[in-house]
């Protein structure tokens, strides 16, 4: 029996990294489309590597040639109009189209919880959203009219040991480091889910070149619920600290932090519940296995190996002392 093989567009960020090594694993023959440029997060030895952007369509041509593949998995896309590109570059070339969505596609505020594949798609705060819903309505109508053969998966919040996964990032670690209390939206007490890079790959290895997903929509998330203040006081425990939480309404916080107002308004203020009943489905015996107390231990780990990475940005920094002179 021959390999399957697949195709990464895009093959070296947080999530597809872990794809990628596991696809490995499972026995894939991987092919990975890159620019070329200095990787962070190093490709395996036994990939094949194939130079080109994406964005350039003959450029693209040419690197393919006349290769073909079980699937392939798009993670890249984020603009609706480059649809049409990835369409034409693999109908015909390709038995399955994994396109990498978002759960922040799914409606905000949430009517109802917990989150299913059919919650409605709405999401008037945050753009990336909305792009990310239009791709998904291009795909589909494809899939419709000409049997493209489109499955769609949406993780939510993703993370590695490179992520922190507040607003800030080590900012926000070195304030607790330091004494200095740190600024957490709301009344921190929203429920949010952090899924593990590896455990999202572990499932969705099994969706690739599975003819039952051709045409479907999943979700691959954790079933863990913490609160932000948890989460908060998780990386703290890490870092080895007892820290110091300023609540703070979200729609304040992003008068005074505007770059972090589509993101706070749009997903993290709002609590998240998924059901994972669908992908359990496709992949009976899956569950997340990272509880985040150990993830934020390998995070506080990975940036206390290399000062370099311990970066903090005086402009936040100076933005919570201001929140927290004015709330406390």
């Amino acid at each position: 029996m021959r390999s399957r093989s697949v195709l990464f567009i895009g093959g070296t960020g947080n999530i597809s990294s872990a794809c990628v090594r596991r696809s490995i694993e499972r026995g894939f023959e991987v092919t990975v489309l890159s620019r070329g440029q200095t990787l962070s997060r190093p490709l395996p030895a036994d990939v094949a590597v194939l130079k080109a952007d994406i964005r350039d369509v003959e450029g693209t041509r040419a690197a393919l040639g006349n290769r073909t593949f079980d699937s392939v998995v798009e993670f890249t896309i984020r603009d609706p109009t480059e649809v049409p590109r990835d369409i034409e570059l693999f109908a015909g070339r390709t038995g399955q189209y994994l396109f990498i969505s978002s759960a922040s596609a799914y409606q905000k505020p949430t009517a109802r919880l917990p989150i299913t594949e059919s919650t409605p798609l709405m999401n008037p705060f945050l753009e990336y959203a909305r792009m990310k819903i239009a791709c998904e309505e291009a795909l589909l109508a494809a899939h419709r009219s000409t049997g493209f053969p489109v499955t769609i998966v949406r993780p939510s919040h993703t993370y590695d040991r490179t992520t922190l996964p507040f607003n800030g990032g080590w900012t926000v670690v070195d304030r607790m480091r330091r004494g200095r209390p740190v600024v957490v939206h709301g009344d921190g007490t929203s429920l949010w889910t952090l899924t593990h890079h590896d455990d999202f790959a572990r499932a969705f290895v099994h969706v690739i070149a599975n003819p039952l997903a051709v045409g479907d929509t999943f979700h691959i998330t954790s079933d863990e619920l913490l609160t932000w203040d948890q989460i908060h006081r998780l990386v703290a425990a890490a870092a080895g600290v007892e820290p110091t939480l300023v609540h703070v309404a979200s729609d304040v916080i992003a008068t005074v932090i505007p770059e972090w107002g589509p993101a706070l308004l749009g997903d993290k203020s709002h609590s998240v519940i998924f059901d994972n009943t669908k992908i359990r489905r496709l992949v009976p015996g899956w569950a997340a296995g990272v509880p985040f107390s150990e993830g934020a231990r390998e995070i506080v780990e990975w940036f206390d190996e290399d000062a370099s990475r311990r970066t903090v940005d005086p402009g936040i920094d100076t933005a919570f002392d201001v929140l927290v002179e004015r709330f406390t």
